[in-house]
């Protein structure tokens, strides 16, 4: 029988007794997942991620390949004229808060993290538009890092319809996660529902019919019916 996404079943959010086949199938579809942004560095990690928040990371990609020509230092982050700068950046979405993060952020890791990027969670935080999920992605691809796991509009969506947590809120999710799969793999679970919502479990209309998870999923439904 066909289902809407809006009749959910009584397993959302109880259904991670199916979470280890479901993990061993994603896992075996993307292996080698990973961040799909440009960088060279924690610090142009840090930034490509402050930028992709409401934007694609392709586009982002597309400005910072300008950009990280064009701003090479922390240095030149923090000196660098905002109106210019949110120029730059403008393609992005939200150019004006994103500028000032960014600027404000290279004024704050100069004068207290000896212009390093800081490396634990509690100094991470401290910097202006950094959440949860930038500091997870920053200390893990930057520094090596696992603190916990990045939970995106993916991650969060995904997190949802396989049932594996029946929050909304991030940190609570993030908490629902940690808490069924080792730490070894958590910034692995956070890229791999990350492409699987990007390539199939879509926001609109996912593609339940060629879903390799979709026996196991409670919220699953015909896209044909």
């Amino acid at each position: 029988m066909a289902r809407s996404l809006k009749n959910i079943t009584e397993d959302i959010g109880n259904n991670t007794h199916n979470f280890d086949r479901i993990w061993a199938l994603l896992r075996a579809e993307y292996p080698d997942a990973s961040p799909e942004l440009h960088f060279n560095n924690p610090l142009q990690l840090l930034v490509a991620t402050i930028l992709s928040a409401q934007c694609t990371d392709a586009q982002v990609n597309k400005v910072t390949g300008i950009l990280f020509n064009k701003y090479k230092s922390v240095d030149d982050f923090a000196n660098a004229n905002i109106h210019e700068l949110e120029k730059d950046i403008y393609s992005t979405g939200f150019y004006r808060n994103k500028a000032k993060n960014i600027r404000n952020s290279a004024l704050i890791i100069i004068s207290d993290f000896d212009s390093h990027i800081p490396n634990t969670m509690e100094e991470i935080l401290t910097l202006p538009g950094v959440a949860r999920k930038t500091a997870n992605i920053v200390l893990a691809r930057g520094h090596g890092v696992i603190a916990g796991i990045a939970v995106d509009t993916h991650v969060k969506r995904l997190s949802y319809r396989l049932g594996f947590s029946g929050h909304t809120d991030p940190v609570k999710i993030e908490k629902d996660l940690m808490n069924i799969i080792g730490k070894k793999d958590w910034e692995a679970l956070s890229m791999t529902l990350i492409l699987h919502g990007r390539r199939v479990c879509v926001a609109r209309k996912p593609k339940c019919g060629v879903c390799i998870v979709n026996t196991l999923c409670p919220s699953r439904y015909d896209n044909e019916q």
